[in-house]
């Protein structure tokens, strides 16, 4: 009989997306990691995989994150995928559950692929209907999650973040801030990240993730593809940086899909993680009892310009002031297509 887990809160600290090549190494060595996430669909089977989840499920505390559930779809939700998704839920008891605002099926067609919106009227009727039997069927709050976007679509009357917004106010969802997909949409059709995020609900932000991308010329333009296949970059540390400082830390994800590393390396990007959100709160709280203190900036960190002295930054803000942010033109020049939904 499967065993039934007792509910456990994901902590407000770094996890590691847990990948099939690291699951024999994190149960012989069960290295400290403030959590784990996994993908639904990779575990509603019945596969050794299973097991190897339960055993860790013992020792961490799980996120459970949909990648096929196609929340965008007018043909609503696939009942079998939605009973999967109810089942794997009740046996694990995650502390999180979360989907992505997209589609990926559209009459008995699956696409391998996490496609966007429209963004309008109709569309948030559909979606909130889907993420409304979503919440009804797992009885719990599902965290949303922004897409990574290469083009827009010319019948949008909302931006993306105005979507999300929308949604948590119809639906009661949580959202699950991609600060990757932001920076990259946000270099690709040329709109202000930081105005993404300031528009957001900082009260539904229930779980953040990080990432790598890759850097391409396409025609003259730079696009950024939401790999998932390297260390996460100098600028969306610090556009990770600026969302914490305005919504306080969350829940934080190290995603690595391709070309995926030794266990070390996530391991470390969540320490990285860790000792970024707490080197901010160390010196908010400092700046607290200082109103007026003498500071410098790096690239929207705020960091105090004496790093020497005993009652100076904790050492990981010392050290990301060292890394030069690589810097990405916005291309207003965004590639438009027609409508879809």
């Amino acid at each position: 009989m499967s065993k039934i887990f007792p509910s456990n809160p994901v902590p407000t600290a770094a996890g590691i997306g847990l990948r099939s090549q690291h699951i024999g190494e994190m149960l012989s060595r069960r290295p400290s990691a403030g959590w784990l996430e996994v993908h639904a669909e990779n575990y509603m089977g019945g596969s050794a995989a299973v097991d190897a989840l339960e055993r860790l499920r013992e020792s961490y505390p799980l996120s459970i994150h949909g990648v096929g559930l196609s929340l965008g779809s007018s043909s609503g939700l696939d009942r079998d995928h939605l009973e999967g998704m109810r089942k794997l839920c009740l046996r694990f008891q995650p502390g999180l559950v979360s989907e992505h605002l997209a589609w990926s099926a559209a009459d008995g067609a699956y696409l391998n692929d996490l496609l966007p919106l429209r963004y309008d009227a109709q569309a948030l009727v559909i979606v909130a209907a889907n993420v409304s039997r979503l919440q009804d069927t797992l009885q719990r709050r599902v965290y949303i999650e922004n897409l990574s976007a290469y083009v827009a679509f010319e019948g949008s009357t909302m931006t993306e973040s105005e979507f999300l917004a929308e949604l948590v106010r119809l639906t009661g969802c949580g959202l699950l801030l991609d600060i990757n997909n932001v920076h990259v949409s946000a270099c690709n059709l040329g709109f202000e990240p930081k105005n993404f995020i300031d528009q957001l609900p900082a009260c539904a932000i229930g779980e953040i993730h990080l990432a790598g991308h890759a850097v391409n010329e396409v025609e003259g333009d730079i696009v950024l593809i939401d790999d998932h296949g390297s260390r996460v970059p100098p600028p969306v540390w610090s556009l990770y940086a600026y969302a914490i400082r305005k919504i306080g830390p969350r829940p934080t994800l190290i995603e690595w899909d391709t070309d995926v590393p030794a266990l070390d390396v996530l391991l470390g990007e969540a320490m990285w993680a860790d000792m970024l959100a707490q080197s901010i709160a160390f010196e908010d709280h400092r700046l607290a009892k200082r109103p007026t203190p003498q500071t410098s900036r790096f690239d929207g960190m705020l960091l105090p310009l004496r790093s020497d002295s005993p009652k100076g930054p904790m050492p990981a803000l010392a050290a990301l002031a060292t890394i030069k942010p690589s810097v990405f033109a916005n291309h207003s020049g965004a590639r438009r297509i027609g409508h879809a939904l």
